[in-house]
């Protein structure tokens, strides 16, 4: 089983916060939700109606973070005013746990996309120093999400060698992205079930759930704008009988239906978690 330690227990089901639901579960009673997650590039510029709703969350759900723009495998210098921003908006709101993503979106000048880091040793030592200087700056632990990409550019690694030599030399944990190892392993030709279990289990601090756009049998596109794929939720299922339970979150980024289909997906989560438990207790 995952070691959490953020404040989340490993049963857990959450949501990706969008402004479109905002309305609905400030409105509501408790949602069935256990967490919510939000990018904090979407949330600091915003103050009044907007700010008065979201504080309004915080105060009744616990919430975590998952950033866009850290930008940690770029040339160019870390932004240590940015990550300071994101250390005063984690202390406003008592977010205890930050994740990013394992890529880059600068190189003099914001490229407004994630892109892959080269898996090359040179590139983990490069990352994990950086991931060392913002966990140093927060006082708090950063949490690594392995990511969807569509090439690799001067690979000397596997993607799997690449992450875990990261998160090693980081000695940071893991933001499991189910989707996005389903994603890559269409798209590049590798075995899912072999890079899912030989991911370390004691790094992993929560997971995340997606769909998907099929562009072709051997093109899938990382959109969040889909209902999760059946293949997926088997990865998922397999991911909590080998690693055992972790946190879990849905995404959905656009097409976002009402908060009761949403709610299906976030229930099947459950039956998952309910089922590993069975399975490990047969």
């Amino acid at each position: 089983m995952s070691d959490c330690s953020f404040g989340l227990t490993p049963s857990e089901v959450g949501l990706g916060l969008r402004r479109e639901m905002l309305a609905a579960l400030v409105e509501q009673p408790r949602a069935e939700i256990d967490f919510f997650e939000v990018a904090p590039e979407n949330w600091l510029p915003y103050g009044g109606h907007y700010q008065k709703k979201f504080r309004e969350l915080t105060e009744r759900y616990p919430f975590i973070c998952h950033g866009l723009s850290l930008s940690l495998g770029s040339p160019d210098p870390l932004d240590l005013d940015f990550v300071r921003q994101i250390k005063a908006f984690l202390k406003e709101h008592q977010i205890k746990l930050y994740s990013e993503h394992l890529s880059y979106c600068s190189a003099a000048g914001h490229l407004y996309d994630l892109l892959p880091i080269p898996f090359t040793e040179e590139a983990a030592v490069y990352v994990a120093e950086r991931i060392r200087t913002v966990q140093d700056i927060l006082e708090q632990p950063l949490v690594i999400e392995n990511v969807s990409y569509y090439a690799a550019p001067g690979q000397e690694l596997t993607e799997l060698e690449f992450t875990k030599a990261v998160l090693e030399l980081a000695d940071c944990k893991l933001l499991l992205d189910v989707n996005n190892i389903y994603v890559n392993s269409v798209n590049h030709g590798y075995d899912a079930f072999a890079f899912l279990t030989g991911l370390p289990t004691q790094r992993i601090a929560y997971g995340h759930v997606a769909g998907h756009y099929k562009e072709h049998d051997q093109l899938l596109i990382d959109t969040h704008g889909a209902d999760v794929a059946d293949p997926v939720w088997a990865l998922l299922a397999e991911a909590y009988r080998h690693h055992g339970l972790f946190p879990t979150l849905l995404e959905r980024d656009f097409n976002i239906p009402d908060l009761q289909q949403l709610q299906t997906e976030l229930e099947h989560i459950r039956s998952l978690h309910t089922g590993s438990v069975l399975k490990r207790r047969a």
